[in-house]
């Protein structure tokens, strides 16, 4: 293997609901998810049975032909998201989301200039990269155009570069997730939304972390009720493991012949895992869930932790500690048994659990936090 992930020296082999465990038999809570992608839970059933019946049936064929799969997933998408005037267009990762997003923005208007935000994160490929605020994973064949990237709130930086009428399109996560759990408030989004329309820019909201229900609404940026971004991209939790992304688009865009493609996009195999998600999502009320059992966390935390900043929406939350977090999760992992997440700010941990979890999960989650943070 091509050595470029530091990993613990723990083999998960098996999971259920927000419990993993190891190839010796100890069990894990989960409050990782796997950077966020276990939507639904470890090896949920009606999951489980849907990629199966599916698997027996046609796991892949190609974009040439008709897969109603693809419109059930659209139209179920659209209703549970309540953006039922967007189109779908469905890839393989966040990534490509944001890289066909990036792409459609400047076929759309014609520019090349791109606005995005410090601590932001969209990606490792081409584009992608470039916007993202990462100077380890951006190449040099990956900067290939001007990107302008400005503090979360920084209205007169934004209105003075998309004044300028040259930029295709403004990128921001609703919630920043690998920048340390930073929400964009609405007012601040509602402002982009304004002067985007005003200067023909195309607003795209990076919905791969914080989206499918994670922050307490279908996507974070929901909580200003009348936002409607140009784009919205989506991946990790769409498919609770199997590989599967997208991006809606606003009524606006022309579709044509060859203007996005994908090979394995769509796929029957994904379509199913996708489908089956927002099935559960709708049927056991994990947005609900999540806004209730996430505002328990972070209050539980708030109180016992006063020294810590805790931050975040729902079950994406991030607590920010008075130095580097990389020992702390090691105690919480080979000590308390617990998964974490980090961030790009070395101070902050990041609890990303399935967002089915109860109340006694989260209550363990807590005490297990407590007892290693006050030590």
């Amino acid at each position: 293997m091509f050595d470029v992930y530091p990993v613990y020296p723990i083999e998960v082999t098996h999971g259920k609901q927000c419990w993993i465990w190891d190839n010796k038999g100890n069990r894990y809570l989960d409050f990782y998810g796997g950077h966020a992608v276990i939507s639904i839970g470890h090896a949920h059933p009606h999951f489980t049975k849907s990629i199966a019946a599916q698997l027996d049936k046609l796991p892949f064929y190609s974009n040439s032909i008709i897969n109603n799969l693809q419109q059930k997933l659209a139209d179920l998408l659209g209703e549970l998201s309540g953006l039922e005037n967007h189109r779908l267009f469905l890839v393989n990762s966040g990534a490509e989301a944001n890289e066909n997003a990036l792409k459609l923005a400047s076929f759309h208007n014609g520019r090349s200039k791109v606005v995005s935000f410090t601590s932001g994160f969209h990606g490792r490929t081409s584009a992608a990269a470039h916007v993202t605020d990462s100077k380890t994973i951006a190449a040099p064949i990956n900067q290939g155009f001007e990107n302008d990237q400005f503090h979360f709130g920084d209205r007169e930086s934004v209105r003075k570069a998309l004044g300028k009428g040259d930029v295709s399109s403004v990128i921001i996560e609703g919630i920043q997730g690998v920048g340390g759990i930073h929400c964009a408030d609405a007012e601040f989004l509602s402002f982009l939304r304004s002067e985007c329309t005003a200067t023909g820019t195309i607003l795209i909201l990076d919905e791969i972390q914080s989206g499918y229900g994670r922050s307490g609404h279908f996507f974070s940026f929901q909580k200003n009720e009348q936002l409607q971004p140009d784009i919205v991209s989506m991946a990790k939790g769409m498919g609770n493991g199997f590989p599967i992304g997208g991006i809606l688009i606003a009524p606006h865009f022309e579709s044509k012949y060859g203007l996005l493609g994908t090979t394995f996009g769509g796929n029957h195999l994904a379509c199913a895992a996708g489908i089956a998600v927002l099935e559960v999502i709708a049927k056991e009320n994990l947005i609900e869930n999540a806004a209730v059992i996430g505002g328990r966390i972070k209050n539980a935390l708030e109180q016992a932790l006063p020294e810590f900043e805790v931050r975040g929406e729902g079950l994406m939350i991030g607590l920010e500690c008075d130095k580097p977090v990389a020992d702390l999760r090691k105690q919480l992992l080979f000590e308390e048994h617990l998964f974490v997440g980090s961030s790009s700010n070395k101070n902050v941990l990041r609890l990303l659990p399935p967002l089915n979890i109860g109340e006694q999960e989260a209550d363990e989650c807590i005490s297990k936090l407590i007892k290693v943070l006050r030590n």
